[in-house]
């Protein structure tokens, strides 16, 4: 009776998990670059109550006897399928076309990979994400890696093609070569860890290599995806999917609350079977 019990307990724990992962998928449903998550769950250890045995003789074999001792959460998987383009016409606002991520680095220097291509130029003409992070792009003339800056003094405007260079718009009308933005491949997606403002962290799970500067290049090195200006990939959440999943996880709580109220009903009956 303790068992079930128990198994139920875990069995609450392990869906209230599960909505707490759809809640955050539903609460993003409208953020640029979000990639929806997964709960997996697996069962724990079974109590044998009675062993397998080989076939001897006259004699069949019989199959072990276990009972399970409930559930528990295997993994929270990132999804990292492509959301839908919305169209802007920002010339700052960038999709990638494929499975690459822009590379965006802090005022400390760590880097970070995103799909959230929603930048725009600060005052001193650098490309950066609404957090104020630099974008990372090859510069034209020395092929250095380092911010991308789009000098307003000298460009009125400025146009990025589907390769990723950055071609400033003199008023004359002119056009020259400022820069090429950098974009990354990982071999796993889903061992990027996420840190927030729809970025991510590379890990040792997600690619052999460790270090993010070994992974920088351009578009058409990489084959990342082409680079489309004016337009941003959306979150991939599927609202129909999520209050599915979200009607199954409270279904699984109720009848798992339910076994706990039925359990209690039984052992309340022992108690009284005394008097």
């Amino acid at each position: 009776m303790l068992r079930s019990l128990n198994s139920s307990v875990s069995g609450m724990k392990a869906f209230q998990n599960k909505l707490d992962v759809i809640g955050n998928n539903i609460a993003n449903v409208n953020t640029i670059g979000f990639k929806k998550s997964r709960i997996m769950f697996q069962d724990v250890l079974s109590q044998t109550v009675r062993g397998s045995s080989t076939p001897n003789g006259n004699a069949g074999g019989t199959n072990p006897v276990q009972i399970g001792l409930g559930v528990k959460t295997a993994s929270v998987d990132t999804i990292h399928t492509p959301g839908s383009p919305t169209t802007t016409n920002l010339s700052s606002d960038l999709y990638i076309d494929g499975n690459g991520y822009f590379v965006v680095q802090n005022d400390s220097g760590s880097k970070y990979l995103t799909r959230a291509g929603n930048f725009d130029r600060d005052a001193k003409g650098d490309l950066v994400t609404p957090q104020g992070f630099k974008v990372l792009g090859f510069d034209a003339t020395t092929d250095q890696l380092g911010p991308i800056n789009i000098d307003s003094d000298l460009y009125v405007s400025y146009t990025i093609d589907f390769n990723g260079v950055v071609r400033g718009v003199a008023a004359d009308g002119t056009s020259t070569d400022i820069a090429t933005i950098g974009t990354s491949v990982v071999s796993n997606p889903a061992g990027l860890k996420k840190v927030g403002g729809s970025m991510y962290e590379l890990t040792g799970n997600a690619d052999i290599v460790t270090n993010v500067d070994n992974l920088i290049s351009k578009r058409q090195d990489n084959k990342a995806g082409q680079i489309v200006s004016g337009q941003l990939e959306m979150s991939n959440v599927d609202l129909s999917e999520e209050i599915t999943e979200m009607i199954i996880a409270q279904r699984g709580f109720q009848a798992n609350a339910k076994v706990i109220t039925v359990s209690d009903s039984i052992l309340e009956e022992l108690v009284n079977l005394k008097r």
